[in-house]
């Protein structure tokens, strides 16, 4: 074989690879930094701090309210405001159904870790889910879930099938189903999402089957302390403030407010 035939394609997969990194770096460089709109319009959706957290890094910035997160990407895909701001992984999955006409920016306002919530006694229960994390993260499982509800691009697909014996009773999940891609009404008309299978896989290590109470975001720590409920979980902050009145496993997902623009 002639040497010099040998490298060709060889240098063609070189070429080729350091073609996609800098593309992907220019991609990157296109973006505009978060101060660049420091003075400009932000969507944020009712009822969140998303506003107070802005506006303490960005004092002369400016605010529309909306009643979903849903409703502030249409506005800014429209040009009514310049930037959403609200939890990073939503806004993940906003973009990536977007077909390439919004993005997320690489810089948060805050970074946040989201964990489940048990009573404050309940150590038993957290150190379950603790176990399952952990165990989760070392077979490829964890990767794997990440994967399949924040996709690069596209909707999240559909959760496998998780058998549960229920040999040693109920487990019962409180969520509320407005968190996409963490806890959702899927077409089927089913809750769904990261959150949803976590608790499944919690649930198939307890031996035990898992029952699902969709409620109002405010409503999930007084039902989890009201004992309506065993466990919390839909793209819950961990802070100091919740963690005074109850128990939480370790983080699942490191996140924050982020920032959804229109891709330049």
């Amino acid at each position: 074989m002639n040497f010099r035939t040998y490298l060709n394609p060889i240098r063609v997969v070189l070429a080729a690879a350091s073609f996609i990194a800098v593309s992907g770096q220019a991609v990157a460089a296109e973006l505009p930094s978060l101060s660049t709109f420091a003075e400009k319009t932000f969507a944020v959706p009712e009822g969140t701090i998303a506003d107070k957290l802005v506006s303490s890094r960005f004092p002369q910035a400016k605010f529309e309210y909306y009643r979903s997160v849903s409703d502030a990407a249409a506005a800014l895909g429209a040009g009514k405001v310049d930037v959403v701001a609200y939890d990073e992984p939503i806004l993940k999955n906003i973009a990536a159904k977007s077909a390439g006409e919004l993005v997320v920016l690489p810089e948060m306002l805050t970074v946040d870790e989201y964990g489940f919530g048990v009573r404050p006694g309940d150590a038993a229960l957290k150190q379950s889910i603790d176990t399952v994390l952990a165990a989760l993260r070392k077979d490829g499982v964890y990767a794997a879930m990440r994967k399949r509800w924040l996709p690069d691009s596209g909707a999240p697909a559909v959760m496998p099938e998780i058998p549960l014996t229920g040999k040693n009773g109920v487990l019962r999940l409180g969520t509320a189903a407005v968190t996409e891609p963490f806890s959702f009404v899927d077409a089927r008309q089913q809750v769904t999402g990261f959150d949803i299978e976590l608790a499944h896989r919690i649930a198939q290590q307890q031996g035990k089957t898992l029952e699902i109470v969709n409620m109002g975001f405010g409503e999930l720590i007084p039902a989890l302390l009201a004992g309506k409920v065993d466990l919390i979980g839909a793209c819950i902050t961990i802070s100091p403030e919740r963690s005074e009145k109850i128990l939480f496993s370790d983080s699942y997902y490191t996140g924050g407010i982020g920032a959804l623009v229109r891709k330049p």
